[in-house]
């Protein structure tokens, strides 16, 4: 039998292996999550509850919906999107991420399918949901283009899959960077590498060669004054995500 082939980096593993434990510390290296997470949700949830004809205000509005988060870390968007009533499994190459992530399930009384494998191995078993999230996973593979179209397979037809990442430029040197992993420390240095960054254009064009149709695309922006996060229609020069759909 043929050793599944993937875009895993292990440099890039070894790094969010190191940071394991903190996961759910708001004020550890993953702070900036935190910070993000509710604007991301924002996102995510809006963009699900459109493509599926949903009821936010409704209890368990993704109820009978199947998802799967790529990169799952410690599970801070499977958590809520379980609440919401998806059947989740949150998959992570880091295999230090899924102990964290299921004991912090359990002590939150949700039921979530945490696997340490790769987008690849679930692709290879022929598994497909309805909804893919791929958060700020993109920037660390081997092979951004071989990854995406591997997760194309792991949608249903009809499914979307909603992937962010960072923008290529000296701005988001600068903040993503500089900002987050020199001068804050909210990241170890060398979390992020800049030239592994992805420009908005070169993502749509690597969605589209995958198999899938971009369809939207936003931006994550800090506000330093008031230290939080918003959408923003325009501004995609630093964070950024998409919502891309697969033909029924």
């Amino acid at each position: 039998m043929q050793p599944t082939m993937t875009t895993v980096d292990p440099a890039e593993v070894a790094k969010f292996q190191a940071m394991a434990a903190e996961w759910w510390d708001p004020n550890g290296k993953f702070k900036p999550l935190h910070m993000l997470n509710p604007c991301r949700l924002d996102y995510i949830t809006r963009q699900i509850a459109a493509e599926f004809d949903r009821d936010l205000a409704s209890d368990k509005p993704f109820a009978g919906l199947t998802l799967l988060d790529i990169g799952c870390g410690g599970g801070l968007l499977s958590e809520p999107m379980a609440r919401l009533g998806a059947t989740v499994v949150g998959a992570d190459a880091a295999e230090r991420n899924i102990p964290v992530a299921q004991v912090h399930a359990e002590q939150s009384g949700l039921e979530i399918d945490y696997r340490h494998t790769t987008a690849e191995a679930i692709a290879e078993a022929g598994e497909q949901f309805d909804i893919v999230l791929n958060m700020e996973v993109v920037e660390h593979v081997a092979d951004p283009q071989e990854f995406i179209t591997v997760c194309q397979q792991l949608v249903k037809p009809g499914g979307l899959m909603i992937c962010s990442t960072l923008n290529r430029n000296a701005k988001s040197f600068a903040m993503g960077i500089m900002g987050a992993e020199w001068i804050m420390r909210w990241l170890p240095k060398g979390t992020h590498e800049w030239n592994k960054f992805i420009t908005p254009d070169e993502l749509y064009a690597m969605l589209e060669t995958g198999g899938l149709k971009p369809v939207d695309r936003k931006g994550f922006v800090f506000n330093p004054l008031g230290w939080s996060w918003s959408i923003s229609d325009r501004d995609l020069s630093v964070n950024y995500v998409t919502t891309s759909l697969k033909a029924g």
